[in-house]
């Protein structure tokens, strides 16, 4: 932890501990509800175990009425965008379709409400938002590993990590889902100590906090199923040369093996080439950023590796039975 950020986390701990901490979800239509409850559920259960009120909390929506989650609930809303209190948190939660959810009013109270000292988090895609609004400019951030290509592309000055979630001085951002908890834990720890977080983590049979060093997504084994580390290596390669692909002849010697020996170990344990499985990485990156984001088709082949546009819809209609453009469109396309 720098000085900076080490000076911060005193700060929160040294606060009037006998005031009530005060936080507004701000609830995006199609929001998580996971990520919601897994942000609100700890602050309940640490004022039960500490047995008075440490914690307050409103759900703000832009219009003050209800608001739909992406499952079908309906959420009422305590509150609108008015001036908040002293000591008091804001937490965006976002969903799926972020985009369409993101208003002048909302970016607009938000700037607000950060110029006036209000600390500011999000969870799941809600960093979407915080970027939208500046908030983000010179501080780390995570966002759902589902969106994490497309803001990457979207915010290139953003410090974005893989991480589950990242405190970074009076900005909070969680992944989503289980995430938002162990966001939550970490902030109740900071203010009222670990004993306390690990206390409402066992009440949420929450075995393992995991810290903010944790990584959102399963280890490569872990994910295709194979305990392999030299294959674990060619793939991480794979994931992070995306934009210019590195042909097999370079894997196999960064991986100390011949090319035949990588196309066999590919052969035996995911049933498909080097250079198939490549390839399917790089169209799914494409699909994602086709479906998330306003960024042309030519752009996304060349950010997927693809020197025409031609070949790129060519690889695409293979592996997905549909174009590019028709793709975009059906993402465009208004929820009936």
């Amino acid at each position: 932890m720098c000085p900076a950020d080490a000076s911060a986390a005193k700060r929160d701990v040294t606060q009037d501990p006998a005031r009530p901490e005060r936080f507004v979800f701000l609830l995006l239509e199609n929001f998580t509800l996971i990520a919601f409850a897994g942000a609100v559920e700890p602050l309940r259960i640490a004022n039960r175990m500490a047995g008075r009120t440490l914690y307050e909390w409103q759900v703000a929506t832009e219009g003050g009425g209800p608001v739909t989650a992406s499952n079908g609930l309906v959420v009422e809303a305590d509150t609108g965008l008015g001036e908040l209190g002293r000591e008091t948190a804001i937490i965006v939660v976002g969903g799926i379709a972020v985009k369409q959810a993101i208003t002048r009013p909302v970016l607009t109270w938000l700037r607000r409400e950060a110029r006036r000292g209000m600390p500011v988090g999000a969870v799941c895609t809600g960093a979407q938002v915080l970027a939208e609004a500046g908030l983000l400019d010179g501080r780390r951030c995570t966002i759902h590993w589902e969106n994490h290509d497309s803001f990457e592309e979207e915010f290139p000055d953003v410090e974005l990590t893989q991480n589950i979630y990242v405190v970074d001085r009076d900005r909070w951002t969680a992944a989503g889902g289980a995430a938002s908890t162990d966001l939550m834990l970490s902030l109740i720890a900071r203010r009222h100590g670990a004993e306390l977080a690990n206390l409402v983590a066992d009440q949420m049979i929450h075995t393992s906090i995991r810290s903010e060093r944790d990584e959102q997504r399963l280890s490569i084994p872990t994910r295709i199923g194979v305990r392999n580390p030299r294959l674990a290596t060619v793939i991480h390669r794979m994931e992070a040369h995306i934009e210019e692909p590195l042909s097999p002849m370079v894997l196999a010697r960064d991986a100390g093996m011949s090319t035949r020996q990588l196309e066999r170990l590919f052969r035996r344990y995911l049933g498909r080439s080097p250079k198939r499985y490549y390839m399917e990485l790089r169209l799914a990156k494409a699909r994602n950023l086709l479906m998330q984001t306003d960024m042309s088709v030519i752009n996304v082949a060349l950010a997927c590796g693809f020197a025409s546009p031609s070949h790129f819809s060519k690889c695409y209609r293979a592996l997905y039975k549909t174009t590019p453009y028709r793709e975009r469109g059906s993402a465009e396309a208004p929820a009936g």
